[in-house]
């Protein structure tokens, strides 16, 4: 086969559609975003994806290359080994046979995966975890989810849901999870938990309360009422990330998600504390993801070229 060989790579969320052309060796050769509407219904959604993929390979036709196969991240619960996307409450899903109707229309293979589990496959194999076998990928944002991968293999679970360390019992007798649990470590210490903690606390009843990321600049001006909230959610953190290891035996721990944009406010505190857990475990490295927004599509077109066969890409990038 030729050098000019890509994968259409579509990474759905609720809000928009990232989406690359991404050759074998990881490169990614254009780049689109889409808003998905979610609000037109699940029906509507497919539609997009599968006219944005279609102008996705097309466009790739016209630059002299050949797309070799499709990959397509989603949110929610996926079975990826009969390509459904069972359900989803951003997108709306509920039993979508997303990878045969792409098959269908593109005449292409395809692949369907996690949109967490898939950045941590990235992030394993061309990120900050690459070269070290065994990652736990953590994801922090409105909520938390993970990705266990093990020699460039994220593990999905017997019924397609591994990696909910989100629900994990942190605090029990913490806030009320989605779930319906109290005490998750998502209801604790993600970043929508983290901004609710502080309104809470602080009486704000605004119709836009404190984010986490102000959250962690008052804690660093010094303000006491935010540096305890801030402090709170390391802990939870920390406790969570000690029972992953304790879990997986990981060699590092990859923070992504809108919380680890805070950097190091986020990740010195944090190695602190996940250190004191420390027994006679192994202590893992703790580092922020590398790729950003881009991991999502990198993953699915990593997964997507598993499928056909093509797995020297982390090797090379």
């Amino acid at each position: 086969m030729s050098d000019d060989r890509v994968v259409v790579a579509l990474d759905v969320g609720g809000t928009g559609m990232k989406c690359a052309l991404v050759r074998p060796d990881g490169v990614v050769v254009g780049t689109e975003r889409h808003p998905t509407d979610a609000a037109r219904g699940p029906a509507a959604v497919v539609g997009t994806i599968l006219d944005v993929a279609g102008g996705l390979a097309d466009k790739a036709r016209a630059d002299g290359l050949t797309p070799i196969a499709v990959g397509i991240a989603v949110p929610g619960v996926v079975d990826e080994a009969r390509g459904v996307a069972v359900w989803s409450a951003n997108v709306g899903f509920r039993d979508v046979p997303l990878r045969d109707l792409t098959v269908q229309r593109l005449g292409l293979p395809t692949a369907l995966g996690h949109d967490v589990r898939v950045g941590g496959l990235a992030e394993a194999r061309l990120g900050a975890g690459r070269g070290t076998g065994h990652v736990l990928f953590v994801a922090i944002g409105t909520g938390i989810a993970a990705a266990h991968v093990v020699d460039g293999t994220a593990a999905v679970g017997a019924h397609g849901a591994a990696g909910e360390i989100g629900h994990i019992l942190v605090r029990p007798d913490g806030p009320r999870c989605g779930c319906g649990r109290p005490g998750c470590l998502e209801a604790v210490a993600s970043a929508a938990a983290i901004g609710r903690r502080y309104a809470e606390l602080a009486g704000d009843t605004a119709d836009a309360p404190a984010t986490a990321a102000e959250v962690a600049d008052r804690a660093a001006a010094g303000e006491p009422l935010a540096g305890q909230v801030w402090q709170e959610a390391i802990e939870a953190l920390a406790d969570g990330l000690a029972s992953g290891q304790a879990l997986f035996d990981v060699a590092t721990i990859v923070l992504g998600g809108g919380l680890a944009q805070a950097g190091d406010r986020l990740l010195t505190p944090l190695r602190a504390a996940l250190h004191e857990r420390m027994t006679f475990h192994r202590e893992p490295q703790l580092v922020a993801a590398a790729l950003g927004d881009e991991a999502g599509c990198l993953g699915a077109a990593l997964l997507a070229l598993d499928a056909v066969g093509v797995r020297d890409h982390q090797e090379k990038r």
